[in-house]
This record gives C-alpha cells, sequence and structure tokens, in this order.
C-alpha cells in the first residue's frame, strides 16, 4: 500500500435506530453474496434511505455498483478482495495478534464478548467475522459491540483504506460504517500507520498477551 496518511471521513450524527441499520445494513453487504437470495440489496436499499444522506448516499453507491455488476461478477470480487488480499480480510482479531498465537486468545475474547451480551452464535463463523459483530451491535443491547469496534477502529481504517486503493466498491460501505462511528483519536491514527507501514504482529518469542482491547470470561482466565 503506497498511501499512509489516513484521511478520515466525518462522523455523521446517528440516533440508537439509525445506528443499528446502518450497522446491519454493513452487516449483510459485508457477508458473502448471496446468489439464492438477490432480494437483499433492495431490502437494504429501502432500509438505507432512512439514514442521513451522507450515510444513505454511500450506501447507494455500493448497492448501485453490485447491481450493475450482477450476483456471480460480485461473489468473484469478494473472494478476491476479502479472502485473498490480507490487507481486506474482515476478521478483526487479524490487526491486533496477526498470525501469532496470541490470535487464539484473541478471537477467545470475541467468542466471550458475544456471550456475555447473551448473543448465540448459531452460524459457522469465527466471531471476531466484522459481519458477526456488526450484527451484534444492530441486534444486543448494552456497549459491548460498540467498544469491539471502537477498539479494532485502527484495522477498520486499514481496510477502507485498501479498499479505496484497490477501487473496489466495498470502500462506500467500510466509508458508511466509519461514519456511524465516533472520530479517530489521535492514539488510533498512530496504530493505523503502524499497521500500514509495519503490518501486523510477527510470532516472537516471549511476545506480550497484552489484548487491546475489553476481555470477557475465559479469555480473561486464560492470561491470568
Amino acid at each position: 500500500m503506497t498511501s499512509i496518511a489516513l484521511v478520515p471521513v466525518v462522523p455523521v450524527a446517528l440516533d440508537d435506530d439509525q445506528r443499528r441499520i446502518a450497522h446491519m445494513a454493513a452487516s449483510v453487504l459485508l457477508d458473502y453474496p448471496d446468489e439464492a437470495d438477490p432480494g437483499r440489496l433492495g431490502t437494504v436499499r429501502g432500509a438505507v434511505a432512512l439514514l442521513p444522506r451522507p450515510v444513505a448516499d454511500a450506501f447507494v453507491r455500493f448497492l448501485d455498483a453490485a447491481e450493475g455488476m450482477g450476483s456471480r461478477r460480485l461473489a468473484e470480487h469478494y473472494i478476491e478482495t476479502f479472502d485473498r488480499r490480507r490487507r481486506c480480510t474482515l476478521y478483526l482479531s487479524y490487526y491486533d495478534a496477526g498470525d501469532t498465537r496470541k490470535r487464539g486468545t484473541a478471537i477467545l475474547a470475541f467468542r466471550d464478548a458475544l456471550a456475555a451480551t447473551g448473543w448465540d452464535l448459531e452460524r459457522k463463523e469465527l466471531p471476531d467475522f466484522l459481519p458477526v459483530v456488526l450484527e451484534l451491535s444492530a441486534r444486543a443491547e448494552g456497549p459491548i459491540a460498540g467498544d469491539l469496534l471502537a477498539s479494532h477502529r485502527e484495522g477498520l481504517e486499514v481496510v477502507r483504506s485498501a479498499l479505496a486503493q484497490y477501487g473496489s466498491p466495498y470502500e462506500d460501505v467500510l466509508a458508511a460504517l466509519c461514519m456511524s462511528l465516533p472520530e479517530i483519536d489521535d492514539q488510533t491514527r498512530e496504530r493505523y500507520v503502524s499497521l500500514v507501514t509495519q503490518g501486523p504482529p510477527a510470532e516472537l518469542v516471549g511476545i506480550s498477551d497484552t489484548l487491546p482491547f475489553p476481555q470477557f470470561g475465559a479469555a480473561k482466565e486464560a492470561r491470568s
């Protein structure tokens, strides 16, 4: 990636209902395209019409592009983008732990965070998958999902920047999501630059077990 400077989107004020709509829309659109459900894009289009103009416009730009591509081409683009490009992975623990032993503890922390909300993850997917966290944010009460998104904000910005560089229409979905989140602070900006220039952690002897996000239950006990 050649661009290092972070150009953040401008946050947009959303009420709780609008935030839930935005996060559910992003969850649906960032999940693997379902060729068996061609009507889902139209359902999302109707829902995001209730959002403030900048957020709605970003979603609509993606929806227009997705419909123009067609379901098969969109699915191929999804695989090429999110499954084959590390800077675009939607598994949030990668940006904190890389491919190190700490990754297992990070994933366990996500699982326990979901359990702490009473959320039952029925689908066969890792709990740090961004669409899962966004669905949790849209459906569950309490601050846990918001804390997870906030503590992985630099990862979201790395994905957004990479998608913009690759010219992917999915950049608009990440932009809409980031508009729904608080303004980034200097520490997040510094972590973003570090991720872009150095990449996620590499496996090191004696690597710290500290994870930079809230931990619950078994993950917390595993570190004690």
